[in-house]
């Protein structure tokens, strides 16, 4: 049986390139754009890069309806930009990303209501691992941390969307060439955002804004648009959704590394403890990958 890891060092990546997005949509912000310039710019980009991209790589002809079902399967992706995006407007990046880690259990959970897979001892105990180390690695018992509601709930919203992303990622389309599919999954995220901030569309935008705000939306639309989802759509198949959430994990600890080299934020030993632990759990996710693969060939008829 082929090599599973390659495939989990894909979406552990994809993980890795969600974890890079909070640091600079706070650097937006400090720069003076809004929620829908910093959104709307991240999805134009992302949509442009790879539909560049595709005249260049394979395709093979698709139904309509598979069309339509790989465009919808990109609005949780759209919504998941717009909802935690506002999350970071109303709280700190470390408690932002904590309450999307949520998504860790969801995912899990999604898998046991609709597929009837129930979580193995295993998957369970890399979830309690990841989410003991989540919260320390956020700072959440730490007496200066500040807490909203607001950002709770978006925070929470957008846990839910990322888990149906990548839970959708996994499970339509699972022959359609990568880059083909990210670009129809692409497509329902950016036409998601245009219709959620149509009404603050403005098409007299000076030069000046246009210019400003494209450094950040080709960053984000790159790490936040453009590659997950090729990435997901090549390893999430093989690794499956359970594991591949534990993998996906891997956006707390590149998002406290980043917010501490970029925005000079202080990151407290038990913080680092709690990064230290959240590898340690991606780990035990990993073994996942080797029992798995070992009970498959145990089952192998002779």
């Amino acid at each position: 049986m082929k090599s599973l890891w390659p495939f989990a060092l894909l979406v552990f990546l994809g993980g890795c390139c969600f974890g890079i997005l909070s640091t600079f949509v706070k650097l937006a912000y400090s720069a003076g754009f809004s929620l829908a310039s910093v959104t709307g710019s991240q999805f134009l980009c992302g949509f442009l890069l790879i539909w560049l991209v595709i005249p260049f790589t394979k395709r093979k002809k698709l139904s309509r309806k598979l069309i339509l079902f790989l465009v919808g399967s990109g609005i949780p992706m759209g919504l998941t930009g717009v909802l935690y995006y506002q999350s970071l407007q109303t709280v700190d990046a470390s408690l932002a990303i904590i309450f999307l880690f949520q998504f860790v259990w969801i995912g899990s959970l999604l898998e046991w209501i609709i597929d009837k897979k129930k979580p193995s001892m295993k998957n369970v105990t890399a979830i309690i691992i990841l989410l003991f180390g989540s919260i320390l690695a956020g700072g959440f018992l730490l007496e200066s941390t500040t807490f909203n509601w607001n950002g709770l709930l978006f925070g929470l919203m957008a846990a839910f969307t990322f888990s149906m992303f990548i839970y959708l990622s996994g499970k339509i389309g699972v022959d359609v060439p990568p880059i083909q599919k990210s670009a129809l999954l692409t497509t329902g995220g950016f036409v998601t955002v245009i219709l959620i901030f149509s009404s603050q569309v403005n098409l007299s935008l000076s030069m000046d804004t246009v210019l400003g705000v494209a450094p950040f939306g080709l960053i984000l639309g790159f790490f936040g648009v453009f590659l997950p989802p090729i990435l997901f759509s090549i390893g999430m198949p093989r690794v499956g959704g359970g594991v591949g959430t534990i993998l996906t994990s891997s956006e707390l600890p590149v998002a406290v590394v980043m917010s501490t080299l970029v925005l000079k934020e202080v990151v407290y030993v038990s913080q680092w403890l709690g990064v230290i632990l959240i590898l340690l759990g991606i780990a035990v996710g990993n073994g996942l990958l080797q029992f798995n693969r070992r009970r498959t060939r145990e089952h192998q008829p002779i």
